[in-house]
């Protein structure tokens, strides 16, 4: 857990990226980080998770003046956030907020400036802005739509019935948000998704370390409700944007899996047993008809959702 700071408005931002075996899409990342840091200062700290393929080392040589946390182990995706936030704490004078960084994000010109001073902004009821995140891009130039709202049963439902991209025009149907408006403005989510994100200091400190429990997928869910329940939002910056190259869960049945079972394993957190029970009955219903339709990574979803022992200890990949 990062250390508090009196003046969390002073120090450097702590730019950090979790690795696991990136040496293919680390040196475009690293080449991209001057016009994506323009105007601001900042460190960068990169925790690698165990990788084989000389990712640390190759930081070292293309980046001298990092901060390489090696882990040890395939730690997961939360524990290397939490290796490179207590680096960072180590710094003389601290750090005045961080910039959580997935390998194979490309930052536009001036992005990260944009993402930092969006934060503490104040909102109604109290509230304040401790998460920002840019507008994302495919490659091909795409938006993605990276707005979340959190998990209910109606919206499993709805994106079983008619399918999350038609549903999520509708709050009550989907936890994707699709709405074009949403996307031109500076919009509050439940959460977002977690390529690239922002987080204040203060947030950091009232918040904690993120939860090592979810090896890869839901770990930037929890950490957002979490945020939230302490009266933090996660922000849209539309002012910012960024390319993200992923998607690799979205074909391979084994990570699908993974993030199907750890959407479930976070609503049984932060609801009841029965709650629970319909929520992962619905995401059945919507896995098991993507099945049905050919889709393989839904196919393995639904089968380890429909043996409820599998939730008690999901594997990693």
């Amino acid at each position: 857990m990062p250390s508090r700071h009196p003046d969390p408005g002073t120090g450097p931002v702590a730019v950090l990226v979790v690795t696991w075996n990136s040496a293919r899409v680390l040196p475009a990342f690293l080449a991209s980080l001057p016009e994506g840091t323009a105007g601001l200062d900042w460190r960068l700290v990169v925790a690698d998770n165990d990788s084989a393929d000389g990712t640390a080392e190759l930081v070292r040589s293309l980046a001298p003046d990092a901060t390489v946390v090696q882990t040890g182990r395939n730690a997961g995706y939360a524990a290397g956030v939490n290796a490179a936030l207590a680096a960072a704490a180590g710094w003389e004078g601290g750090f005045r907020a961080a910039l959580v960084c997935n390998p194979d994000v490309r930052m536009r010109t001036g992005c990260a400036a944009r993402l930092v001073d969006a934060l503490d902004a104040p909102l109604s009821g109290g509230r304040r802005v401790g998460i920002s995140v840019p507008l994302l891009y495919e490659e091909d130039g795409t938006l993605h739509h990276s707005l979340r709202r959190e998990s209910r049963v109606t919206r499993a439902l709805g994106e079983a019935v008619i399918g999350n991209r038609r549903a999520g025009r509708y709050a009550l149907l989907s936890e994707l948000v699709t709405d074009p408006a949403a996307y031109r403005r500076a919009t509050v989510a439940d959460w977002a998704t977690g390529a690239l994100m922002a987080l204040s200091r203060p947030c950091l400190d009232a918040c904690g370390p993120w939860d090592e429990s979810f090896f890869l997928y839901s770990e930037e869910t929890e950490y957002c409700l979490r945020a939230r329940d302490h009266g933090f939002a996660t922000r849209l910056e539309p002012a910012a944007s960024a390319v993200h190259l992923g998607g690799e869960s979205q074909v391979s049945p084994r990570l699908w899996t993974l993030l199907t079972l750890n959407r479930v394993r976070l609503y049984g957190r932060r609801h009841g047993p029965a709650a629970t029970a319909a929520f992962r009955t619905a995401v059945l219903l919507r896995e098991a008809s993507r099945a049905a339709l050919g889709r393989p990574a839904s196919l393995a979803a639904a089968r380890a959702l429909a043996t409820p022992s599998v939730l008690r200890s999901v594997p990693g990949p």
